[in-house]
């Protein structure tokens, strides 16, 4: 039996086109065990997810089979970095509520764009496996300056005498104990895991600072730099979930005093970074609160951002 496993465990970061070769390499070397397309799902509460799993069909309720999922359990500032979670088939409730020892999941009965992304990834790629890496945080930010959870590597708040811990902190642990597994499916067959792409849903908590609104970009530019080197893929694709706003509709006042620069900044990172693409569209649906999505806007948001990456993969190769 041959096994590469994780492909991301070498120092240095891999071109896109080595990241391919090795791909097709792996897939006729390892007959026997399976080879996963891996994706990083990351952000805030717009990708924690809000839909309601008592809304969908009877066949979206039913497991992905086939489309595995790591989720790791949110933590806050300062806390010591577990990325607790274990591999599952992926079905509805990895969304808000969801929670994990390291060994049981324990599921909410809300869902995130993780589960219409990985049934239509499936269908993009079908003669592949298809798994995700989840860790979000609602309500963080990517600047410090903001006062809540941040991504923002120079937040080192101290917590009971010990230096802070940020949120990407947290991910890249998330990251590395979901990668480490080596039989994600129990089929007792060591698998081979391909980070192929990354899916960010997040701004929304920057738009309520000027500041941390106007270095948005620079922000968003540097923390995608950080999660593709996690990665170990150096042209690893990134789609971006541009964010909206709930108070514009009907003409209010709006959630995200600064939203419109988010939007902005969003759009010209993406146009600066051949490796991106940016999912717009969201400002037609409908919201269960101020800042949340309804369940027909999660399903359609998963599908987009399934669509766009396997837009975005076939122009790079």
């Amino acid at each position: 039996m041959i096994a590469f496993g994780y492909l991301g465990c070498m120092n240095t970061p891999i071109h896109r086109d080595t990241l391919i070769f090795t791909l097709l390499f792996a897939l006729a070397a390892n007959a026997h065990a399976k080879v996963y397309r891996v994706y990083y799902l990351g952000g805030q509460s717009n990708m924690d997810g809000y839909g309601l799993t008592e809304q969908l069909t009877e066949e979206q309720q039913a497991p992905v089979e086939g489309c595995m999922i790591y989720r790791g359990t949110i933590q806050r500032a300062g806390d010591e970095p577990k990325g607790l979670g274990a591999w599952a088939t992926l079905e509805p409730g990895f969304g808000v509520g969801y929670s994990s020892d390291g060994f049981t999941n324990r599921f909410g009965n809300r869902f995130g764009p993780e589960l219409r992304f990985g049934a239509q990834m499936q269908k993009l790629h079908p003669d592949a496996n298809i798994a995700i890496i989840k860790y979000s945080c609602g309500g963080s930010s990517l600047m410090l300056e903001t006062g809540g959870a941040t991504w923002d590597v120079d937040d080192r708040r101290r917590k009971n005498g010990r230096v802070g811990i940020n949120q990407f902190d947290h991910a890249l642990k998330t990251i590395d104990e979901a990668m480490r597994v080596r039989d994600i499916d129990g089929d007792g067959e060591e698998d081979t895991l391909i980070p192929c792409g990354i899916v960010w849903m997040q701004g929304e908590s920057d738009g309520t600072n000027e500041q941390a609104a106007e270095a948005y970009e620079q922000n968003l530019t540097e923390l995608m730099d950080l999660l593709r080197a996690a990665l170990r893929v150096d042209e690893l694709p990134v789609v971006i979930g541009q964010i909206s706003d709930s108070g514009l509709k009907g003409g209010g006042e709006p959630v995200w005093r600064w939203g419109e620069t988010i939007r902005a900044a969003q759009l010209a990172f993406c146009k600066k970074d051949p490796a991106a693409i940016l999912v717009s569209g969201t400002d037609k649906y409908g919201y269960s609160d101020r800042a949340h999505y309804d369940t027909a806007g999660y399903l359609d948001l998963g599908k987009r951002f399934a669509e766009a990456m396997h837009a975005l993969e076939d122009s790079m190769e």
